[in-house]
């Protein structure tokens, strides 16, 4: 069964840098288990943050301008040419880790034939892998309209500040009917020792519940700085609705 992940939030809140590091942990914890990381986010960022400059999209295949590696087998149907065309897109980066991105997405009153085959296609697609892991454009309702798909936990990144949990929370709000019941949390990124006390009462009046807070690093974001993210999502993986692993 795939168990599947989405990370939502402001652009520039860190989402990219969550998504990487859920990937991280999951390749730690289960290690002959496959990912499959989906780019949701307009900017592509979780594309560039691999050094993949793609233009082969999952809106390509759809728009026709897709440019495909090899030539267009003959005699498909159109839900094997979506089959076969998803395939050509994704981009395999370590061992049991691809990535594929979407881009745009159609609005969900389309209701021309290849939008419903691509959306089959992709149901598809995640259930070949025992993890996936999105990484969305501000909410779930962005990621809705590219496939419906139950999600196991959500998690919003937001900064530290009252503006920026303010947005979460309307994130959330947005977001919870596409949400498993009670897995909708939040990680306060960059956050400054003396705010925390500050953060944690806004917070409450929000009524957002913070999975974990991530102290402020230095802007020149290294590997250490990387682990302790990583380290930061192991702390907290057990109250999340993924599977566990008895380490005893």
């Amino acid at each position: 069964m795939t168990s599947t992940i989405a990370v939502i939030g402001k652009s520039g809140s860190g989402k990219t840098t969550f998504v990487k590091a859920f990937c991280r942990l999951l390749k730690k914890k289960f290690k002959d288990s496959s990912i499959l990381l989906v780019d949701n986010d307009l900017t592509l960022e979780l594309s560039d943050s691999f050094g993949i400059k793609t233009r082969n999209t999952i809106y390509g295949i759809k728009s026709g301008k897709h440019e495909y590696k090899t030539g267009i087998p003959e005699g498909m149907s159109k839900q094997e040419f979506i089959e076969w065309a998803l395939e050509d897109i994704i981009v395999n980066l370590d061992e049991n880790v691809d990535l594929i991105a979407s881009w745009f997405v159609t609005p969900k009153d389309c209701i021309c034939p290849s939008t419903r085959l691509m959306r089959d296609s992709l149901i598809k697609l995640i259930e070949r892998y025992d993890f996936v892991i999105f990484d969305c454009e501000y909410d779930l309702k962005y990621l809705n309209l590219l496939v419906d798909y139950p999600i196991d936990e959500t998690v919003i990144v937001s900064l530290c500040s009252k503006t920026s949990l303010s947005l979460a929370s309307k994130i959330a709000e947005s977001s919870r009917k596409y949400a498993t019941d009670g897995q909708l949390g939040v990680i306060v990124n960059k956050v400054e020792k003396e705010k925390l006390k500050e953060i944690n009462e806004i917070a409450k009046s929000l009524e957002l519940d913070i999975i974990a807070c991530v102290e402020k690093y230095l802007d020149n974001f290294n590997e250490t700085d990387h682990n302790k993210i990583t380290e930061v999502l192991e702390n907290v993986y057990s109250r999340m609705n993924l599977p566990q692993i008895d380490e005893n």
